[in-house]
């Protein structure tokens, strides 16, 4: 099958991204395919995967914004900080009662903004080139650096018992395992994270979801199109330049172009000065054939070329 472009995998729990990865090669029977994003695996939700000639656009999805809708569980905290892990401390009851919603609303806004966050010990984070989860199952001592985070907004969206229900908005490299574990430190409650579901990843959402099931439902009745994002339709913030005849083979060749500094901005127009990171450069047929990166002046460099 010759297909290249991004399908919204609404993730199940209990099993890896890698595994969605492995059942999307067996069902559209393409080896390339990779996704923008891990979830652990009890999460469920968005999961951008990649296929074709859309594995290479990895690079631009990096540390994109991402959103979550989660519980968090403020009766006892676990090693993994979620609940696939083992207790790490005696049930606690009416911590929630205690402090208050109010209190704890207050708390959620002080962990908005930029945080200094150190990841979970059961996470792919790398200690002397081993990582932590390895060592954490060893149960050898995790050493793991903090990182800057920054977390967009933080809503408590409701209180049942113990657990509160909240929606994040976060950065790439947000652990919400250790979200939920350092607000339970904060106010003095043991605590982990519940359930997570991840609601967007950069410009994709819920509403563009697909289950496996319903994925092999598409690829049977040849209707794979209506379930997936075309490469003309990612980096949708990007401006675009159309290019034709020889400038468009200049293009495919990756050489080195500049703008003229010509009036007006936006779609299918030449913007003068450096204004944009990256281009989306496309054919006169309205064919995404390259991602350009801004070099200096007016300069731009093809990146990655669709040949």
């Amino acid at each position: 099958m010759e297909f290249s472009g991004v399908l919204i995998i609404d993730k199940p729990a209990g099993v890896t991204s890698h595994d969605v990865v492995t059942v999307v090669r067996r069902v559209l029977q393409i080896r390339q395919v990779g996704h923008f994003g891990t979830l652990d695996p009890f999460a469920t939700g968005v999961l951008p995967t990649s296929v074709g000639k859309a594995t290479r656009f990895a690079q631009f999805y990096l540390k994109s914004r991402k959103a979550y809708d989660g519980v968090i569980d403020f009766s006892f905290s676990t090693d993994t900080y979620d609940a696939t892990g083992e207790a790490t401390s005696q049930p606690v009851a009416g911590g929630i009662a205690r402090i208050g919603r109010a209190s704890l609303e207050k708390v959620f806004r002080d962990f908005t903004g930029r945080l200094a966050q150190t990841p979970p010990p059961f996470s792919a984070k790398r200690v002397g080139g081993v990582r932590a989860y390895e060592l954490a199952r060893a149960h050898k001592p995790v050493d793991l650096a903090p990182v800057e985070v920054e977390i967009y907004a933080l809503e408590l969206l409701g209180v049942d018992g113990d657990r509160a229900h909240f929606s994040v908005e976060c950065s790439g490299g947000t652990y919400v395992r250790s979200l939920a574990h350092d607000i339970g430190r904060k106010i003095g409650c043991p605590a982990h994270l519940a359930s997570l579901r991840r609601t967007a990843v950069a410009e994709f959402r819920e509403a563009q979801m697909v289950t496996l099931e319903g994925l092999e439902k598409a690829v049977a009745e040849g209707k794979l199109e209506g379930v997936s994002v075309p490469l003309e339709a990612l980096l949708p913030d990007c401006p675009e330049l159309v290019v034709r005849g020889r400038e468009e083979t200049s293009v495919r060749h990756g050489h080195t172009f500049e703008l003229a500094p010509m009036a007006g901005s936006g779609r299918g127009s030449r913007a003068g000065g450096p204004t944009f990171s990256l281009l989306k450069i496309m054919s006169y047929e309205r064919r995404l054939i390259a991602i350009a990166r801004h070099v200096e002046g007016n300069i731009y460099h093809p990146d990655l070329v669709l040949v």
